[in-house]
């Protein structure tokens, strides 16, 4: 049964803290047969609970209703590892340095994974002086259009959001680029190497 809250999530971390049901249940002011329903899948905790739940087997709200226990394993912010991660209701661009569970406009994100450039969403790359100045031959009508375009360097990301109706274009500093990522809204994310 697929549950806003995983019964097997809340046992897991319960067990992991050495709680017992009656130890949970008398933390978040409930009976020690609620917590055994919602173990068992047999009923769920009720919506104002699930906060203080949360607070309890130290997790995100998040990670509880979505039922994983998300660890970030890049301890040393490697850039390399960067998730890119846009919200199809507002369109808000949100990243992340390791695993995450990211949530907007009441929807939890999915990692993007970016793909190589199809020959339609090529970029034109041209160096000049300390600059790459960046631009594609991609449509930008209201409905189909590039929606950033990010310089990830080794130790830093630049951004350039981009909007329909203008140009495809951003310029980022040469030092210390290694990879442009950018985000087309029907065709997802798209990266590449520069020299």
């Amino acid at each position: 049964m697929n549950q806003y809250v995983t019964g097997a999530m809340i046992k897991k971390l319960r067990e992991a803290k050495s709680l017992t049901q009656s130890d949970l249940a008398e933390r978040i002011g409930v009976s020690d047969k609620a917590i055994s329903k919602w173990e068992t899948g047999k009923g769920y905790p009720d919506i104002a609970l699930v906060q203080p739940l949360a607070k309890e087997l130290e997790i995100s709200v998040i990670e509880l209703l979505s039922g994983e226990d998300i660890t970030n394993t890049n301890r040393a912010l490697n850039i390399r590892r960067m998730k890119f991660y846009v919200c199809p209701i507002c369109g808000n661009i949100i990243t992340s340095l390791g695993e995450a569970v990211v949530s907007c406009c009441g929807v939890t994100l999915p990692v993007l994974e970016a793909e190589e450039p199809t020959e339609s969403h090529k970029l034109q790359i041209e160096q000049s002086e300390d600059e790459y100045y960046i631009t594609s031959i991609h449509e930008m009508s209201k409905s189909h259009y590039i929606s950033f375009i990010a310089a990830v360097k080794d130790n830093s990301v630049e951004l350039t959001k981009l909007y329909p109706e203008s140009s495809a274009e951003a310029r980022f500093k040469v030092s210390r680029t290694r990879e442009l990522y950018y985000y087309c809204n029907k065709h997802g994310l798209f990266k590449c190497k520069v020299k």
